[in-house]
C-alpha cells in the first residue's frame, strides 16, 4: 500500500482530476472504481460519463477529500493526531459522509468506531442523527446506549443537539424511548 500512497502523491499515470473549493487533486480512475462502486459507475458503468477527467466536488472540503483518497489508496485513515479534539471529531464526521456516499464500507465501519468512542452529553444527539441518516447502525446503538445509561438523559435533553434532534428527526426519539421502555 505505500507504493499506492506514492502513486498518490506522484501522479505519474493520473486520469481525473478533481476540483474541490478551488483546490485540485488529481486520481487515477481504475484504483477508484476498484475501491467504490459509485466511481466504478461514474467511470465504468453504462450511464458513464465519457468526458469525466475533471470532476467538481462541492460537498466536501479539501482535507477531507485529500483524506479521502489517501484511505483509497492506502486502505488506513490518515494521521488526524495534530488535530484539536473537536477538529477530529468533525474531520471523523466528514469523512464518515463520504465513505457513505461513495460506498466505502470498511472506511464508514472505521469512521462510526473512532465517533462511538467519542460520544459525550453535548454530542451524542448530534451524533445520532448523523447516524440515522447514513444508516450506521453501530453508532446509532452506541449513541441510544450512551443516552440510556447512567442517567444522562437529562443532560442530553438539555443539549443544543438534542433540540435540533427533536425538531428534524422526532422518529428517532421515538427509537430512543421504545429501547428505554
Amino acid at each position: 500500500m505505500d507504493n499506492l500512497a506514492k502513486l498518490l502523491e506522484g501522479k505519474k499515470g493520473a486520469d481525473v482530476t478533481f476540483k474541490v473549493q478551488g483546490e485540485v487533486f488529481s486520481a487515477h480512475k481504475i484504483l477508484l472504481a476498484m475501491r467504490s462502486a459509485v466511481f466504478n459507475a461514474q467511470f465504468y458503468g453504462p450511464m458513464r460519463d465519457k468526458g469525466a477527467h475533471d470532476i467538481t466536488i462541492d460537498d466536501m472540503q479539501p482535507a477531507v477529500f485529500k483524506s479521502f483518497l489517501h484511505f483509497i489508496y492506502t486502505d488506513s485513515m490518515p494521521s488526524i493526531d495534530d488535530l484539536e479534539d473537536d477538529d477530529k471529531r468533525e474531520m471523523v464526521k466528514h469523512l464518515l459522509m463520504a465513505a457513505d456516499k461513495y460506498a466505502m464500507e470498511k472506511m464508514k465501519m472505521i469512521c462510526e468506531g473512532m465517533l462511538c468512542k467519542s460520544l459525550d452529553v453535548e454530542n451524542v444527539a448530534t451524533l445520532l442523527a448523523l447516524a440515522d441518516q447514513h444508516n450506521c447502525r453501530n453508532l446509532k446503538d452506541a449513541c441510544i446506549e450512551f443516552m440510556l445509561s447512567s442517567n444522562r438523559m437529562n443532560d442530553v435533553i438539555a443539549s443544543q443537539g438534542y433540540v435540533q434532534l427533536k425538531r428534524s428527526s422526532p422518529d428517532i426519539i421515538v427509537d430512543v424511548l421504545e429501547r428505554a421502555a
